[in-house]
C-alpha cells in the first residue's frame, strides 16, 4: 500500500523555524515529488511551494524568502524548512506526489501536520 506520511509539525513562537518532512513508503516504481500546500481554518487549501521534476521551484508570495522547498528522490522524501514563522503559517501542511505504482500512475496526497505559530 502506497502512503504518504508527514511529520514535523510542532507548536512555534513567532520567528521560529520548523523542518517538515514528507515520506513515501509501499510498491513504488517512480515517484515524482511535487509540492507542499496548506490549509487553515476556514480558507481552501493553497500551495505554499512547488519543485519541478527537473528541480525547479516556486513559491507562493506570502511564504517567499522563508520557506525552503528540497527533495531526495531516491530517499523518496521530500522537506520543507520554514524560517521566521508568523502567526499567518498557522495550518495543517500536506504534501502532494504523483507516483507510479501497481495499478499505473496515481496522484497521492499525506494526512498533513499540524504546524501552529503562536506566543
Amino acid at each position: 500500500q502506497v502512503q504518504l506520511v508527514e511529520s514535523g509539525g510542532d507548536l512555534v513562537q513567532p520567528g521560529g523555524s520548523l523542518t517538515l518532512s514528507c515520506a513515501a513508503s509501499g510498491n513504488i516504481f517512480g515517484i515524482n515529488l511535487r509540492g507542499w500546500y496548506r490549509q487553515a481554518p476556514g480558507k481552501q487549501r493553497e500551495l505554499v511551494a512547488g519543485i519541478s521534476p527537473g528541480g525547479s521551484t516556486n513559491y507562493s508570495d506570502s511564504v517567499k524568502d522563508r520557506f525552503t522547498i528540497s527533495r531526495d528522490h531516491a530517499k523518496k522524501l521530500l522537506y520543507l524548512q520554514m524560517n521566521r514563522l508568523k502567526p499567518e503559517d498557522t495550518a495543517v501542511y500536506y504534501c502532494y506526489a504523483g507516483i507510479w505504482e501497481v495499478q499505473g500512475f496515481m496522484e497521492y496526497w499525506g494526512q498533513g501536520t499540524q504546524v501552529t505559530v503562536s506566543s
